[in-house]
């Protein structure tokens, strides 16, 4: 009994997550939709039986047409309490969901690829756009290919608020995903500061294991204004976000061809890769190891952060396809 107690409320928490990240309301069939991509599977009647549940508890309330329905105030507190101890290595579990999901094709530059979001008020978003440029155009994020959307438009599964903007940037978990796709695992660490010297990377100064996060680890440092990525790229010191990677040292020659064509995508996301069985930014390795160094693709927002411009960050939030992505200076003004 304790485990379908325990079964029920993680389905509830599922589904209170999926009406959180919409303004519009949603109905069962596309809730169950939605549910799937968060790698839980439940059919549309068993997703009104468990709404009915929640209107009752005042967690959500019916709007619109039909069975549309929207999260409350008190579900929104819910959600941010509940089942913390469920939550407990979701940025790992995360990282692979998305790794398996990601479809894109270095070669021939088209398929789905991970991607965090950031809304802005868009009061703020030209101010926030000419701070994150020099982050950008140095080469401290991922990509310099992002998405804008206005207020109400969507980015993947995420809607954009009114009164916002939102950017979405590439994030490195497309690296684990082509990799993937070339037969090469990895293994997904940490993410943590990593400390820039005369703009080279010498040691992580804080670290945050992904098996034991409930949040991406960038989301933290983020929030808690730890980074110094605009000092960095000014001046060639300070400390920028990055994940540290594990493959297995007979794949190394795979990866650097993978590396390559992701280059050449103007996906250039990886910082350093070590030799096999030797320590990289200070890190040792195990024997037949290799390390690797992702850089973080929310820099360009952590940037925006320190300037003191409010912004609310979702790493690793949503996949889209490549097609649908423009380079950063080609935004308008």
């Amino acid at each position: 009994m304790q485990y379908e107690t325990q079964d029920a409320e993680r389905k509830t928490y599922s589904i209170l997550k999926v009406l959180a990240n919409n303004t519009r309301p949603l109905g069962s069939l596309v809730i169950a939709r939605r549910l799937k991509d968060h790698g839980v599977d439940l059919g549309a009647r068993a997703v009104r039986y468990h709404l009915r549940l929640t209107d009752e508890h005042g967690l959500t309330r019916l709007a619109g047409f039909r069975d549309g329905r929207q999260i409350t105030e008190l579900g929104m507190q819910e959600l941010k309490q509940a089942m913390v101890k469920e939550k407990v290595g979701f940025a790992l579990s995360r990282i692979e969901l998305l790794t398996f999901m990601t479809t894109f094709d270095a070669e021939k530059r088209g398929g789905l690829l991970p991607v965090n979001v950031t809304f802005f008020d868009k009061r703020d978003f030209n101010r926030a756009l000419k701070v994150m440029a020099p982050i950008f155009f140095s080469g401290f994020c991922t990509s310099s290919l992002v998405k804008v959307a206005g207020e109400n438009e969507r980015i993947g599964d995420l809607t954009v608020p009114e009164g916002s903007m939102g950017l979405a940037t590439v994030c490195s978990i497309v690296v684990n995903g082509t990799l993937l796709q070339a037969h090469v695992p990895m293994n997904s660490k940490f993410g943590g500061l990593l400390q820039m010297q005369e703009r080279k990377p010498k040691r992580f100064v804080d670290l945050i294991h992904y098996a034991g996060c409930s949040l991406d680890p960038s989301e933290i440092f983020i929030r808690a204004c730890m980074t110094s990525v605009s000092r960095a790229v000014k001046t060639g010191e300070g400390s920028i976000l990055a994940n540290f990677r594990e493959i297995p040292g007979v794949c190394r020659p795979i990866a650097q061809d993978v590396i390559a064509k992701l280059d050449k995508a103007k996906l250039n996301g990886v910082l350093a890769m070590g030799n096999i069985s030797e320590p990289v930014c200070e890190m040792q390795m195990e024997l037949n190891r290799v390390g690797m160094i992702l850089m973080g693709g929310l820099n360009p927002v952590a940037a925006a952060q320190e300037a003191g411009i409010k912004l609310e960050s979702y790493a690793m939030s949503t996949l889209l396809d490549y097609s649908g992505l423009v380079e950063f200076k080609e935004i308008p003004e």
